[in-house]
């Protein structure tokens, strides 16, 4: 006997980057910060009391929650904190969409979104970015046409780095049937003043997905973090969130780390002076790469090299260098690049060479 759900038996799970096998690979491909966190995140640890885990955590993080309102300029009732970025959508799939209705995302887009939709057994309606990776003018028209009950919109995109204007955000909120879920997990390495969060108290229908994985380095902790109106935030705080879904050392950590503003946008800057270094060396080795506001490069593989992205990503992958291939039409001949530190990327730049020198 089978008891697996129909849907789930046709569909195909996420695939995360690969894990190295050797201490020695250098990892550029699944985004991660290349700094340590916050020295106070180490001091939490150091001080941390075992015994207090007998107890249940605080059930909502409420702390964190008061601190993330007060970085953005919000109320604690606009604020959820989730298991990562990923349990939000998650969330927001089991509290607002039924089995059925429809999901709305780019093309291309990050690759969790179809498999999220496919768990709800909810159909997908994908429209096509344009060839500069830009979403066409009839986007919000389309998402409205095909009834759409909830728009995916990762920005900076994914895996691109293209970053959308707020007034178009803020357009696109307005003109939506549906729910818009905002992706804001590589917001922090954006290279000039950018805040989207006061548009929740202009849009009910808006929800901004923020974490704590990538801009303050804590992708191996799982914590993330929700804005939105309060009628959106309440029944996923109040009715659809797991119970205790943060723990107690996690809960600390992040305030220790979202508190510490001075040193997390030191380490973000770090990020944006290296990218940009690096697409100048790609663009000298002939790869051209997207102007991104995220803290990876989406790199184009030209036809005057021998050898494709393909080749190129096994050819790098066996000089312990690890970046991201993605075997998808207008993907095929990119890999994206995540910013490593300056030795690292130099070390990337030195094994390109070589590699292109020999083809």
């Amino acid at each position: 006997m089978n008891f697996e759900r129909e849907n789930i038996r046709r569909m195909a799970g996420y695939a995360s980057g690969e894990q190295p096998d050797n201490e020695l690979t250098i990892k550029l491909n699944t985004n991660e910060n290349p700094y340590p966190p916050s020295p106070q995140v180490s001091e939490v640890l150091s001080q941390f009391n075992p015994e207090s885990l007998r107890r249940y955590p605080p059930a909502t993080a409420q702390k964190f929650r008061q601190l993330a309102a007060e970085l953005h300029g919000l109320d604690l009732k606009n604020v959820i904190a989730t298991r990562g970025g990923d349990e939000l959508l998650r969330l927001v799939i089991t509290t607002f969409v039924d089995p059925g209705e429809k999901i709305g995302m780019t093309d291309p887009t990050y690759s969790l979104y179809p498999v999220l939709a496919q768990i709800q057994d909810c159909p997908i309606v994908e429209v096509p970015l344009l060839d500069d990776w830009t979403l066409p003018g009839e986007f919000a028209r389309s998402m409205n046409d095909a009834k759409v009950k909830l728009t995916f919109l990762v920005n900076p995109h994914a895996p691109t780095g293209a970053l959308l204007p707020i007034d178009q955000i803020s357009n696109l909120a307005s003109e939506l049937n549906s729910i818009l879920l905002l992706d804001e997990a590589y917001v922090d390495f954006v290279d000039h003043s950018y805040q989207t969060s006061q548009l929740v108290k202009q849009h009910n229908n808006l929800v901004i997905l923020r974490t704590l994985s990538k801009g303050y380095s804590l992708a191996g902790l799982r914590f993330g973090y929700g804005l939105a109106d309060h009628s959106l935030i309440e029944p996923m705080l109040t009715k659809t969130r797991d119970s205790y879904n943060l723990d107690l050392i996690s809960q600390l950590v992040a305030e220790a780390a979202i508190a510490d503003q001075d040193y997390v946008r030191g380490n973000w800057q770090k990020v944006i002076i290296e990218r940009n270094r690096l697409k100048a060396q790609l663009h000298e080795l002939g790869i051209l790469c997207a102007d991104s506001q995220a803290n990876f490069l989406l790199a184009t593989i030209p036809e005057s090299i021998n050898f494709g992205a393909a080749d190129l990503y096994q050819k790098l992958k066996e000089r312990h260098i690890l970046v991201r291939y993605f075997n998808a039409d207008r993907l095929d001949d990119k890999l994206r690049i995540s910013v490593g530190t300056k030795e690292e990327n130099n070390q990337l730049l030195s094994t390109l060479r070589e590699i292109l020198n020999q083809s």
